[in-house]
């Protein structure tokens, strides 16, 4: 067996890993973006999930009203919170995790 004409670093390691890593982000959005009634459904899910775990009292069902623009009765809080939460979920991909400021408008 002969020797490569290279050395293995642990820089290349890092490099190989975060390719990798890319390609795994590139796969997954590739797949989301060629399905969009399956990916408002997924946002819409989380969308309630997470407002659940934080006391909102909306349905699954009004969730989805709300956010197909229809009129439901509910407290205007409930209401308010899917809709921003819904802006902010679908302005995720372009906010900078380390910025402070992008922080702020997600809160």
């Amino acid at each position: 067996m002969s020797k490569p004409p290279f050395e293995i670093t642990n820089k290349i390691i890092e490099n190989i890993a975060e390719v990798a890593e890319l390609i795994g982000k590139i796969t997954v959005t590739a797949r989301l973006s060629r399905d969009p009634v399956q990916r408002r459904k997924n946002r819409i899910s989380t969308v309630y999930s997470s407002l659940a775990i934080e006391n909102n009292m909306l349905t699954p069902e009004q969730v989805t009203a709300v956010l197909n623009g229809k009129h439901i009765i509910a407290p205007p809080k409930d209401i308010a919170e899917v809709k921003n939460a819904y802006e902010i979920y679908e302005l995720l991909d372009t906010l900078d995790p380390y910025s402070i400021n992008d922080l702020l408008k997600a809160h």
